[in-house]
C-alpha cells in the first residue's frame, strides 16, 4: 500500500471513530434523576417542606441536579426504598438512622438537616401561665421513652424544673394529646405549633413554651437526609448540588418569609394564608441557612436517644462516625456562612 493510501485510511478509520463516538454520545441515555425520598404525602407545614419548595422554586436545577421527590407515608418506608436503591437521599428520623447503624444494617452518612428544629411547643391550661407550675401536674406524651417524652425532660431541666416531679400521662399522638388538653384530661402537654393552630378553640389554654424556647433549651435534631457510603462516593457532585439547593432556599425564606408563604399557598392552597403568615413569622429562626447539621446538637441528640430503654445494649454511634459535613462545608465555601441562625458547631 502507497503512503497516500495508507494515510487515507487512517482519515477514514479516524473518521469512522469520531463519527461512532458522536453516535454513541447521541444515542446515550441522559443521567438518572438524582431521587430523594421524603415521608410526606404533600408539602408539610414545616420549614421541612424546603425539600419539596427547592424543587418547585427550581434551586437544585440552579445547582445543577436533575432532582426526582418520591413520597412515601413514614420513615420505615424510607428506609426500605432507601435501601432497595429506589431513591439516592432520604429524609428520615434521625433516631432511625442511629438504629441502623447502631445495629449494623446500613451504611449512612448524614450531609444535612433541612428541618433540624423540633416544632413543639409545651401548651398548658390557662390556670397556668409558667412552666415552672408544672410541678406535680399531669403531662401528656405519646409513651414513655418516645421522642417527645426524653426531649422535654430535657427542657423541664434546662428551666428548672426537677423532670421526675411531673407527673406523665401517655395518651398518644399530638391531635390525641392536645384535644386532652382542651378536655381537660390533662394539664399540659406537648405538640407542634401546626397542631396548636389547628385547633378551633383555643381560649382555654396557653403556651407556656413556644418552639424556639423548646428547641434552644433542648437541641434535638428530629430529621437528617442521609444517603448510602455509596451514593456518597458515587453521586458525591449532586450530592453536593442538593445540599446546596436546600442551603440557598432556607436563606431565601430566612430573610423574606413572605415568599414561603407564596410557595407554599401554591403548594397547599387548603391551608389559610393567615396561618401560613404565623408560621413564617414563627420559623424565622428555624432555617437551616448553613446546611443543619450543628455536630454539639447531634452529640445532645444522640445522647438523648440512647436514653430510653429500648437503646440499652446496642453500640453508642458517635457523630463522627457518620455526620458527613462536606457537602455543606463546599457550598459554605462557595456562598459564605450565614449570620442568621442555623449555627455550625464547628
Amino acid at each position: 500500500m502507497t503512503i497516500s493510501g495508507l494515510s487515507l485510511k487512517k482519515s477514514v478509520l479516524a473518521l469512522g471513530t469520531a463519527l461512532c463516538a458522536t453516535l454513541a454520545g447521541l444515542a446515550a441515555p441522559s443521567a438518572a434523576p438524582f431521587r430523594i425520598i421524603i415521608t410526606e404525602t404533600e408539602t408539610p407545614l414545616v420549614p421541612n417542606s424546603v425539600i419539596d419548595l427547592a424543587h418547585r422554586l427550581g434551586f437544585y436545577k440552579k445547582a445543577g441536579v436533575d432532582v426526582e421527590l418520591v413520597r412515601v407515608p413514614a420513615t420505615p418506608s424510607a428506609v426500605a426504598a432507601l435501601r432497595t436503591g429506589q431513591g439516592d437521599m432520604a429524609n428520615i428520623a434521625t433516631d432511625s438512622a442511629l438504629q441502623l447503624l447502631a445495629r449494623d444494617q446500613m451504611k449512612l452518612k448524614g450531609v444535612t438537616s433541612p428541618d433540624k428544629a423540633l416544632p413543639f411547643i409545651i401548651a398548658a391550661n390557662k390556670q397556668f401561665t409558667d412552666v415552672k407550675q408544672l410541678v406535680g401536674k399531669s403531662f401528656g406524651v405519646s409513651r414513655i421513652g418516645s421522642v417527645d417524652f426524653l426531649v422535654s425532660r430535657s427542657v423541664f431541666a434546662r428551666l428548672g424544673i426537677e423532670p421526675d416531679s411531673v407527673k406523665y400521662v401517655v395518651i398518644g399522638q399530638p391531635p390525641v394529646r392536645a384535644q386532652a388538653l382542651v378536655g381537660g384530661r390533662v394539664d399540659a402537654t406537648v405538640f407542634s405549633i401546626g397542631v396548636w393552630l389547628s385547633l378551633t378553640d383555643r381560649s382555654g389554654i396557653n403556651m407556656l413554651v413556644d418552639q424556639k424556647a423548646y428547641n434552644d433549651a433542648a437541641p434535638f435534631v428530629t430529621k437528617l437526609n442521609v444517603v448510602t457510603d455509596t451514593v456518597a462516593k458515587d453521586r458525591a457532585k449532586e450530592v453536593e448540588g442538593v445540599v446546596r439547593g436546600i442551603i440557598e432556599a432556607s436563606r431565601q425564606f430566612a430573610t423574606d418569609p413572605k415568599s414561603w408563604v407564596e410557595a407554599m399557598a401554591a403548594a397547599r392552597p387548603d391551608v389559610k394564608r393567615a396561618d401560613l403568615e404565623d408560621l413564617a413569622a414563627r420559623y424565622k429562626d428555624n432555617w437551616s441557612v448553613n446546611g443543619g447539621i450543628n455536630l454539639e446538637a447531634i452529640k445532645f441528640t444522640t445522647d438523648t436517644v440512647y436514653q430510653d430503654a429500648e437503646w440499652q445494649g446496642l453500640r453508642k454511634v458517635a457523630p463522627s462516625e457518620w455526620i458527613d459535613t462536606s457537602f455543606a462545608d463546599k457550598a459554605l465555601a462557595a456562598l459564605g456562612v450565614s449570620n442568621l441562625t442555623d449555627p455550625t458547631g464547628r
